[in-house]
């Protein structure tokens, strides 16, 4: 006689709030490594040890998240707030896992605009910035092993580049193609990038539940209207139009085609900021995503060193610190608000969209199209760090090799990002100093 198998563990009961609370500010303090790292840390803190959410529930509210666009991993964390203490945990847990990082990253955004060209904290940014090449051509390898599986995948990743890089076309235009080919082709049972995600007995019964009401959508969506309108409006009147309106005009529209995560839209965000609006240069942007590599919270976040730089260069009438500190705030507010909206308009149809085949379809297409512009944000920014203006050949071999050692580092010692970026901060230094001997 064999002993019956062991019952699955049963989600714990809700967590008193200030523990709650006490969670998220801790993982919001130590939220290195990117989207897989920190879905990994709630993975394992949350299911497997704490018990807050079962492995089901987990995987479909990932799935939903992936959906989405912006930051999957604040998502899922503001998604399982929600269902603990609903719009009050969700906020919580959400912002609690933004906060730390966008208060680090604020004081780096200001040595980096009063002091980023001087001595060595322009050493550091020097041997920075090849690393975070090295990080991104990386992240394309990585992307396209896992989401290139067919010659449909390789040709929407080729079309995107192209798109992007040559005809220089607007990036929302072509994440809304590549959605609307995946899905068409899904729905005509043309299986080109996925295939449906298969239903279990429990996913059957949840679907035969009536759907939320559509007056509740219609409420959420004035809500955000709202909370949108009322803080820009008043930016507006207090302090002009330049730069505060494209700002807000910016982020929020980066911030509703954020599919395929912060490498996907930086590009946009780069050529808008850099060259349409002119808050910043190339190598400044480059300094930015080095900065939100090595902080932790959402890569997203480099928005708002671009915020803090376009207030910085654009005060108006307020001193530049405090016009800095505005445009950060005021670009991280209109970044993260519409992920709030995703996830308290979009959580009762959790179980419905992840089973959805367009919906599959479309989300697919748009991975593989985001391997292309990875790639047309590592030529755009690798042109201005590898191919500088003005080098002498020693300091272009010297950037080319942590370029190239960070890129070993990642690929195959799988070294954690933020020791890259490190790593690289401190053959920038030993390269100025050596510079400065001779």
């Amino acid at each position: 006689m064999t002993d019956a198998p062991a019952p699955p563990p049963q989600p714990s009961p809700i967590p008193p709030f200030g523990a709650f609370c006490l969670y998220w500010l801790r993982l919001g303090l130590t939220s290195f490594g990117g989207p897989a790292g920190q879905i990994a840390m709630m993975q394992s803190e949350l299911v497997d040890r704490r018990r807050w959410i079962d492995q089901t529930r987990f995987l479909h509210a990932l799935n939903f998240c992936m959906l989405l666009p912006g930051p999957e991993a604040q998502q899922l964390a503001t998604y399982i707030g929600w269902r603990q203490y609903g719009v009050r945990g969700g906020l919580v847990a959400g912002g609690l896992f933004v906060l730390p990082g966008a208060l680090v990253l604020l004081a780096l955004s200001w040595i980096a605009a009063a002091h980023g060209s001087t001595g060595l904290v322009g050493a550091l940014f020097d041997g920075i910035k090849p690393a975070v090449v090295a990080i991104i051509a990386a992240a394309v390898w990585r992307m396209g092993r896992r989401t290139l599986k067919g010659p449909a995948a390789v040709a929407m990743a080729a079309a995107a580049f192209l798109a992007l890089f040559v005809l220089h076309l607007p990036f929302p235009l072509v994440i809304g193609a590549a959605a609307v080919v995946g899905g068409v082709t899904a729905h005509t049972g043309r299986h080109w990038f996925a295939h449906p995600h298969p239903l279990s007995e429990g996913d059957a019964a949840t679907l035969e539940e009536p759907a939320p009401r559509l007056g509740r959508l219609l409420a959420l969506a004035g809500l955000f209207v709202v909370l949108w309108a009322v803080p820009v409006g008043a930016v507006l009147l207090a302090f002009g139009s330049d730069p505060w309106r494209g700002i807000a005009a910016l982020f929020t529209k980066a911030a509703f085609v954020t599919f395929g995560g912060a490498y996907a839209v930086l590009p946009y965000i780069a050529r808008q900021a850099v060259d349409a609006y002119g808050w910043l240069s190339p190598r400044e942007m480059v300094d930015g995503l080095a900065l939100a590599e090595t902080t932790p919270g959402p890569l997203i976040l480099v928005t708002q060193y671009v915020g803090f730089f376009a207030g910085w260069n654009r005060p108006g009438v307020l001193p530049p610190g405090l016009a800095g500190m505005l445009g950060a705030a005021l670009t991280t507010y209109v970044t993260f608000l519409p992920c709030f909206l995703f996830i308290f308009a979009g959580a009762p149809y959790v179980e419905r969209l992840i089973h959805n085949r367009p919906a599959a379809g479309a989300l697919a297409a748009i991975a593989a199209a985001v391997v292309g512009v990875i790639l047309n944000l590592g030529v755009y920014l690798g042109i201005a760090v590898l191919l500088p203006d003005g080098q002498t050949a020693g300091h272009r071999i010297w950037i080319w090799a942590i370029m190239l050692a960070a890129l070993y580092a990642l690929t195959r010692r799988n070294a954690a990002i933020h020791w890259v970026v490190l790593g690289g901060a401190a053959a920038g230094l030993l390269q100025a100093l050596a510079a400065s001997s001779l």
